[in-house]
């Protein structure tokens, strides 16, 4: 059986999943984390590399003498040196479509906290402020109602076409900027520009991947252009953002607000500025990690395992 290493499992599975699918299929060792320090040693004797978001660049990739396959645990996979994988002739596979429910869904929990204000008004009630009102509601004034607002998605692979059913539903306006146009209009929805999403859109939601065209592709002349009140949402890569623009432009709304479950660096520094702002929502890189999502993923991930050892077709991203 062939050696398989897992570099960082705890995100996958924290202890509420069974890892027992890939232990059946070679020798497992299992860390939770691996930091820099460690992963050189970690990987000299692996076979199969498991590995979510531990950078694996060249360096590693010539300590790993006996590797033969890169599993990632997720879509993204700009922690792998996949030009180097190539080289030494290591296959690289990913996990697509394992959240796109998860992921949709929470754009909604960040963008109806934003409007509705569920959280704040909650602890409201509970310090007492509700039982010291004349009338029978109160805190009403900034709820916003998103049937008629216009939502411009960026990007229209599967989440970004299940967040268009979802605003869709709600009654909202979809504009989408997409590479494959016919995509997007052979299910009802309008292709627009970039530009032209950004100055027509209320709420702009991301889901494109992280490629060196992306990178910063929300700076300062992008906010510089948005409507008043513009809400910027954003579950896919924190690099897609400026964050030091952002910090600018949300100091003058603009965008009004923003909604983050990705950072730039992950887990953050206690420092960050957008930590100081209202009107910056941040959850901690957690839209795809429903249990569904995560039960999902390690099937597909020893599904990967499997296809390799078989030889079965699979999607070499190192081809």
């Amino acid at each position: 059986m062939k050696s398989i290493v897992i570099l960082d499992g705890h995100t996958l599975n924290p202890g509420d999943l069974s890892w027992e699918k890939i232990k059946q299929l070679g020798r497992t060792t299992i860390y939770p984390r691996t930091s820099r320090e460690e992963v050189l040693n970690r990987v000299k004797d692996a076979e199969i590399i498991v590995v979510n978001k531990v950078k694996i660049d060249a360096e590693v990739l010539e300590n790993a003498t006996l590797c033969q396959c890169i599993c990632v645990t997720a879509t993204g996979y700009n922690n792998i040196d996949i030009e180097k994988a190539k080289q030494k002739g290591i296959v690289v596979l990913n996990a697509s479509n394992y959240g796109t429910g998860s992921v949709a869904q929470h754009v909604f929990a960040l963008l109806l906290e934003i409007t509705n204000r569920v959280n704040s008004q909650n602890s409201s009630v509970k310090k007492g402020d509700w039982g010291n009102q004349p009338d029978f509601c109160y805190g009403h004034e900034s709820l916003e109602r998103l049937e008629g607002k216009t939502i411009g998605i960026i990007g229209f692979g599967a989440i970004g076409q299940a967040v268009a059913k979802i605003a869709d539903a709600f009654g909202m306006k979809v504009k989408v900027v997409a590479r494959t146009a016919e995509k997007a209009i052979n299910v009802g929805f309008e292709v627009q520009t970039l530009e032209q999403v950004i100055s027509n859109s209320d709420i702009i939601t991301l889901h494109i991947p992280l490629t060196n065209d992306t990178k910063n592709i929300m700076n300062k002349a992008i906010f510089q252009k948005m409507k008043e009140r513009t809400i910027l949402i954003n579950t896919s890569r924190g690099d897609l953002i400026n964050e030091e623009d952002l910090y600018e432009g949300l100091k003058v709304k603009k965008p009004a607000f923003a909604a983050l479950d990705v950072l730039k660096t992950e887990p953050p520094s206690a420092g960050n500025p957008l930590f100081e702002l209202d009107n910056c929502i941040i959850t901690p890189h957690v839209a795809w990690a429903s249990k569904q999502a995560r039960e999902k993923l390690m099937d597909m991930t020893a599904e990967n395992i499997l296809c390799f050892l078989e030889g079965r077709p699979f999607n070499n991203l190192a081809k």
